[in-house]
C-alpha cells in the first residue's frame, strides 16, 4: 500500500468515527451538564432563527456522586459566581499539586515500588505541576522513576481531574451567554468536577482501554519481566499498568507516557489500528464540543461555524505537515529514499504525522515519532500548531474556551470595521469583556517569548542543547528551535518536546513549571472572569446592525483573527528558528 492511500484511509476512518459521535456525544455532553434553572424564554438568534437553551431536564445525580457530596460536604444544589468558581478551580488544583508532590516524594516506601526510591524534589514539583495543568511535561525516564503505585494512584487521576477541570471551565463560559444571572452564578464547579469525571471520561475511557487491549497495550501491575534475546542474552523489560493509563491520557488530552518512548512504544500503541484508535481518543471529546456548544446556546449552527474553523485549521496544518514528510531532505533521507528518522515503521509516515498534528492540535502532547527529527517545514508546522493557541481542536474544554474567546475578539473587530454592534449570541462585547478576552489571549505568547529569550541568553544553555554551534549555523538555529519549542509546550499546556533539549537543570524544571503553571490558570481566571461578566446581560434579539456570527463569513473572520494574531506575535520567532532552518 503507497503512503498516499494509507494516508487518506487513516484520514477517513478518524472522520468517520467523529462525524459519527458527533451528534450523539456532543448532545449528551450537555445533557450532563444541564440544570434546571438554565430554561430561559427563546431569543431569536443571531443567525436569524429562534435560540432555545436546552430543554432537556437535568440530570439526576447519581447514587456515586451523592456519597461524594455527602462525604465531601458539597451542597449540589448551590450555584457559584465566577469568583466562586475560580478559587474552587485553585483550591482544588493546589490540593492535587501537593497531593501528588507527596506522593512522588515518598513512594520509595510505598506498595508497588518495585524498587524505586522517592523522587527528587525538583523532578516532582515540575512533574506534581505538569500533571494538574494537564500537561503532562516528563523530565524523567518513567520506567526507572516512577512507580506502578505512583501512576495509576497519582499520575492516572490526575489525567481524569485535570481534564474534567478544563471540560467544567468551558461548560461555565458557555453558561455565560445561555444565561441570565443577576447574581452573577455560573453553575458549581464541584458538581461539574464529578460529572465530567464519572459520567463522561470515565465511560469512555472503559470502551478505549478495552479496545486497546485487544490490540496488545500491556496491562499489569509486575514491575519488568525478563527475556531471551536472539545472542542468548537476558535482558528486563519494563512493565505497566498501561492500558488504563492510555486510554485517559487520549481522551483527556494528556499526553503523558507511561513508558519513555510514549505512543511510540509497543506496550503502549503496539499496531496501526492502535494508532488510529488513539487519535480518535484525542480528538474526540473536543471535537464534539462543539456540538454541544450549540446546543446549549440554543443555535447549532453556532457549533458548525466553531466546527469550519477548527477542520480548516487542521487540515491546513495536516496538509503542510505531510508534504514536508513525504520528501526526503538530508543525507541519510535521500539516501533511503524516505524520511523515516524517528518514526516508526508499523506506523509509516502516515500515521505519525497525523498523529503529530492530532497531538499538537490539543494540548496532548503524546507522540508517536520523534517531533525533533521532523523536517524543518514539519517540525515548524507542528510548532505553529501550537502557537496557535492549541484551538485546532484544542484540548478537553480548554479548546472550546479558547475558540470563544477568539470568537469575542473576532466580533469585536469584525463590528468595529463595518459599525456594526459587538454582540455575541445576544450579549453586548464592550471594554470589560474585550478586555479580559485580549488578556487571556496574551498570556501565552508572553510566557513562550520571554521564556525562550532569557534561556537563550543564558551561557548555560548550550551545554543543554543537542544542537548549538556559531550563529547561524544549522546548530544553532535548530537548537533555537528547541528552546522555543519547549516554552511552547508548556505554556500552551501541551507536553511533547525536541528531544535534542536536556531539561533536567534547576532552571528548566523551574521556567518551565511556572510557564506550566500561569499558562494553565491565568487564562482560567480571565475566561471566568469574562463569562461573569457575561450572565449579568439580557440576551437581546439581533437587529439590522448585528453582525451575524454563523456561516462562512464569520468562519473567515475567525480563521482571520486566529492567523493574525499568531503571525504578528510569532513570526519572528518563527523566522529565526524552523523558517531559516527550512530555507538553508
Amino acid at each position: 500500500m503507497n503512503s498516499a492511500l494509507a494516508s487518506a484511509l487513516q484520514i477517513g476512518v478518524v472522520a468517520v468515527v467523529l462525524a459519527a459521535a458527533y451528534v450523539p456525544l456532543g448532545d449528551y455532553m450537555a445533557k450532563v451538564f444541564a440544570h434546571d434553572s438554565d430554561r430561559a424564554p427563546d431569543v431569536a438568534s443571531a443567525s436569524g432563527g429562534t435560540a432555545t437553551v436546552v430543554r432537556s431536564p437535568a440530570m439526576a445525580d447519581l447514587r456515586v456522586e451523592t456519597w461524594i457530596y455527602r462525604l465531601c460536604r458539597i451542597d449540589s444544589r448551590s450555584q457559584q459566581t465566577w469568583i466562586g468558581y475560580s478559587l474552587s478551580v485553585l483550591g482544588f488544583s493546589i490540593a492535587s499539586a501537593f497531593f501528588l508532590y507527596v506522593l512522588q516524594r515518598v513512594q520509595g516506601v510505598l506498595p508497588l515500588n518495585g524498587g524505586l526510591p522517592g523522587v527528587s524534589p525538583s523532578v516532582a514539583f515540575n512533574t506534581a505541576i505538569s500533571f494538574v495543568a494537564n500537561t503532562n511535561w516528563q523530565s524523567y525516564v518513567p520506567e526507572t522513576t516512577m512507580s506502578n503505585f505512583t501512576q495509576p494512584v497519582g499520575l492516572a487521576v490526575q489525567n481524569f481531574v485535570s481534564a474534567a477541570v478544563g471540560l467544567s471551565v468551558a461548560i461555565a463560559v458557555v453558561r455565560g451567554f445561555v444565561r441570565v444571572r443577576t447574581g452573577g452564578e455560573l453553575g458549581n464547579f464541584w458538581v461539574d468536577l464529578v460529572r465530567g469525571s464519572l459520567r463522561i471520561l470515565l465511560p469512555l475511557s472503559f470502551v478505549v482501554a478495552l479496545i486497546l487491549l485487544t490490540q496488545g497495550v500491556v496491562q499489569s501491575f509486575a514491575s519488568s519481566f525478563a527475556s531471551t534475546g536472539l545472542d542468548g542474552s537476558t535482558a528486563g523489560n519494563a512493565l505497566a499498568p498501561a492500558a488504563s493509563q492510555e486510554a485517559i491520557k487520549e481522551l483527556g488530552t494528556n499526553g503523558g507516557g507511561i513508558f519513555a518512548a510514549n505512543s511510540a512504544h509497543p506496550f503502549e500503541n503496539p499496531t496501526p489500528l492502535s494508532n488510529v484508535v488513539q487519535i480518535i481518543s484525542i480528538l474526540l471529546v473536543p471535537v464534539a464540543l462543539t456540538r454541544t456548544f450549540g446546543t446549549m446556546v440554543g443555535d447549532r449552527k453556532q457549533g458548525l461555524t466553531l466546527l469550519a474553523v477548527v477542520t480548516v485549521l487542521f487540515g491546513a496544518l495536516l496538509a503542510v505537515t505531510a508534504a514536508a514528510e513525504s520528501g526526503a531532505r538530508g543525507v541519510a533521507a535521500q539516501a533511503a529514499g524516505v524520511m523515516l528518522e524517528g518514526k516508526e515503521v508499523r506506523f509509516g509516515i502516515p500515521g505519525a504525522t497525523l498523529f503529530a498534528v492530532a497531538t499538537t492540535g490539543t494540548s496532548t502532547g503524546a507522540v508517536n515519532s520523534a517531533h525533533d527529527s521532523m523536517s524543518p517545514l514539519g517540525g515548524g508546522a507542528v510548532l505553529l500548531n501550537m502557537l496557535l493557541g492549541e484551538i485546532a481542536p484544542g484540548g478537553v474544554g480548554t479548546g472550546l474556551y479558547g475558540l470563544l474567546v477568539l470568537a469575542v475578539i473576532a466580533v469585536f473587530v469584525g463590528g468595529l470595521l463595518v459599525g456594526r454592534t459587538p454582540e455575541y449570541l445576544g450579549k453586548k462585547i464592550g471594554q470589560r469583556q474585550i478586555t479580559l478576552a485580549a488578556l487571556s489571549v496574551l498570556v501565552m505568547p508572553a510566557l513562550v517569548l520571554t521564556g525562550t529569550a532569557i534561556t537563550v541568553i543564558l551561557s548555560s544553555t548550550t551545554g543543554f542543547q543537542g544542537n548549538a554551534g556559531e550563529p547561524g549555523t544549522p546548530g544553532s538555529i535548530h537548537g533555537f528551535t528547541e528552546v522555543l519549542y519547549a516554552f511552547a509546550s508548556a505554556a500552551n499546556n501541551n507536553g511533547s518536546a525536541f528531544g535534542g533539549l536536556t531539561v533536567t537543570s534547576d532552571w528548566f524544571q523551574t521556567s518551565l513549571g511556572v510557564a506550566m503553571l500561569l499558562g494553565r490558570f491565568l487564562p482560567i481566571i480571565f475566561v471566568l472572569a469574562l463569562a461573569g461578566s457575561l450572565v449579568t446581560q439580557r440576551r437581546s434579539a439581533p437587529n439590522p446592525g448585528t453582525l451575524p456570527t454563523t456561516g462562512p463569513l464569520f468562519s473567515v473572520l475567525v480563521l482571520g483573527t486566529v492567523v493574525l494574531v499568531a503571525a504578528l506575535t510569532f513570526f519572528p520567532a518563527l523566522a529565526l528558528g524552523p523558517i531559516a532552518e527550512a530555507l538553508q
